[in-house]
């Protein structure tokens, strides 16, 4: 490829409307961005590379920002790429990939701060199973659309009316009243037959109650919903579903083999089942934002906290195996075999310390607090990332509630001055139009005085 024959040495870049003048022996160190290219290519390559050309003053136009390509003419002048605060590090990545500049060539001084941000802002990007649900299912051509949204809004949209407040308020309520219970149930009351009602006949009345309004809740939900399958899916849909499934398991397994003697394992499986309700402490995550940050940072952490336990186990596994060296010959020992050196390990480097396996020899004192400190150190490192994803998990889900409440308040207000808006505007109207015959009036007036003034004084 050859460049045209104007004799210019020297390229004038408009960008945004601001130009800068740069040598073409300058572009050519650079040859795999788009300036480079253009500094060696032929006139009709260039139209390619530029938005507009003007040959005879050799100046080529990019519709870019102007701002950005600032710290692109420093990189062509002193080869360094730096980043500034105030930029946008989304928009900053854009400009150079258009420029051909790759992220690479950003200096190291200013490279972790930019991958940083990059990653905060990548945080930001929720996962869909995790989002806050904006209310913008779709109805329209489905059966009962009016209905569907008004009870749509109802179960998922707290802030749309006070009704729906109403509805949440209530389902927290018998969440903790659910969990309150299942708690009071592990109780022993003594013998109430002389009371009238006995404690555990009520700890079930009051099980059946919320059993049923989960229940209906949950159904309602489907009922309402237009895609099904997506609803299925849902890790938040699926909760509220095993919270009350254990229930109806139990009550099943209970009715078919409640009096039989034959089928022991079926008390522990109804035990396991029991334990199982503890997932409704969870449905607390559908209106508590803390929580659903909570599951959001550890969906997108598994990394860190894959870390955090290959770097447990390394340990755990180094110190068991050194301490029961050490310590399993020595008489009335505790370290009896190398699971239970595991378990010491793994209280020590969580700095659990239960007491109840300890070393007894000086070696092994101090390969104890090795093992703790290593622990601190351990548990230490991915603390800072997590609370970063943490942060900006709950700032994203706070931000979204506002844009939320503040749709829903603009909708009302919508509504409800609709009349009051046409009433306005209708008065408005008058108002302009009494003033316009006002000046009509006016000028006629004018114009006949002018008229009459006129012929008195040609007469």
């Amino acid at each position: 490829m050859h460049r045209w024959s104007y004799p210019l040495d020297f390229f004038i870049i408009n960008v945004g409307g601001s130009r800068y003048v740069l040598s073409q022996e300058m572009l050519a160190l650079y040859p795999e961005t788009r300036l480079g290219k253009l500094a060696c290519c032929s006139r009709d390559s260039a139209l390619e590379l530029c938005d507009d050309a003007d040959f005879l003053e050799n100046e080529f136009f990019f519709d870019r920002s102007s701002q950005t390509f600032q710290y692109v003419m420093n990189y062509y002048r002193t080869g360094h790429l730096h980043v500034m605060e105030e930029l946008c590090e989304i928009s900053f990545l854009q400009e150079i990939e258009y420029w051909g500049i790759d992220e690479i060539r950003i200096n190291p001084c200013c490279r972790e701060r930019y991958y940083r941000r990059k990653e905060q802002k990548d945080t930001l990007d929720v996962k869909k199973d995790f989002e806050v649900d904006d209310g913008d299912e779709d109805f329209v051509g489905a059966a009962c659309p009016a209905l569907r949204r008004r009870l749509w809004d109802l179960l998922e949209k707290p802030e749309s009316s006070r009704a729906a407040r109403t509805f949440g308020s209530l389902s927290i309520f018998f969440v903790v009243v659910s969990v309150a219970n299942m708690v009071l149930i592990s109780l022993d009351f003594g013998d109430d037959s002389g009371a009238s009602i006995s404690a555990p006949m009520l700890f079930d009345t009051l099980e059946y109650v919320c059993v049923v309004w989960f229940t209906g809740e949950l159904a309602l939900r489907f009922v309402c919903v237009r895609d099904k399958c997506r609803f299925s899916r849902s890790i938040i849909n699926v909760i509220d579903l095993l919270a009350i499934l254990p229930f109806y398991v139990t009550l099943a397994v209970e009715s078919l083999h409640g009096g039989s003697t034959e089928l022991e394992n079926m008390g522990r499986v109804v035990q396991v089942l029991r334990l199982l309700r503890s997932l409704r402490m969870l449905k607390l995550g559908r209106h508590l934002t803390g929580l659903k940050s909570l599951g959001m940072t550890i969906a997108q952490c598994y990394e860190e906290v894959g870390l955090l336990l290959l770097f447990l186990g390394v340990g755990i596994s180094i110190f068991a195996t050194v301490v029961f060296a050490l310590e399993h010959d020595l008489p009335a020992t505790t370290f009896t075999s190398v699971p239970a050196a595991w378990w010491w390990a793994t209280t020590s480097m969580t700095t659990v310390g239960y007491g109840d396996i300890r070393p007894d020899t000086t070696v092994g004192k101090v390969l104890a607090f090795l093992c703790i400190l290593s622990g601190i150190l351990i548990l230490a490192l991915p603390i800072a990332i997590i609370n970063d994803r943490f942060s900006a998990c709950y700032f994203t889900l706070k931000m979204k509630e506002a844009a939320v409440r503040h749709g829903e308040m603009l909708k009302r207000l919508a509504r409800g001055s609709m009349a009051y808006f046409l009433i306005t505007v209708s008065l408005y109207m008058n108002i302009i139009s009494m003033i316009w015959d006002m000046v009509l009036y006016c000028s006629v007036l004018f114009f006949l005085k002018t008229n009459m003034a006129t012929k008195q004084h040609m007469m």
